[in-house]
């Protein structure tokens, strides 16, 4: 993937589509007929990005987080100005390529791990990994 791909998705935390928020939670079935009014409007964005200039939407591709909850096809919000903490999911450049991993600290070394077993832990260096940020949420298609 291009950095310029990544940095195109930016423009997409302008995007002002509000939508209606109900006021009762579903609770795996439908709102109550009684809950015919809403509370407010929700913007998307405004839910799941807290610093739009330190924010950036990526597409996932591969299987290596599944375990994690991440498939294939999914949208990640990645903020760059978080700090990085242990057990965290990263967005990470490895060798020129972007890849999300779980980053974590074992005995002093760091590492980048899948959360799926048919991938190997990489180990973190300054001089072949780049963190380009902190994965916040996750956008997942159902079906």
């Amino acid at each position: 993937m291009k950095t310029e791909q990544i940095y195109k998705s930016v423009t997409l935390s302008n995007n002002k589509a509000e939508r209606p928020l109900f006021l009762s939670t579903v609770k795996a079935g439908f709102p109550s007929p009684a809950d015919d009014f809403m509370e407010q409007t929700l913007n998307i964005n405004d839910y799941v990005v807290k610093k739009p200039s330190s924010t950036y939407y990526v597409r996932v591709s591969g299987d290596s987080m599944i375990g994690a909850g991440i498939f294939s096809g999914d949208v990640l919000v990645v903020d760059r100005s978080m700090s990085i903490t242990d057990n965290c999911i990263v967005v990470a450049m490895i060798e020129n390529e972007f890849m999300v991993k779980r980053f974590c600290n074992h005995k002093g070394h760091y590492y980048l791990l899948s959360e799926n077993s048919m991938y190997d832990p990489l180990e973190v260096t300054d001089k072949d990994v780049s963190i380009w940020g902190v994965v916040t949420f996750t956008i997942h298609k159902v079906n």
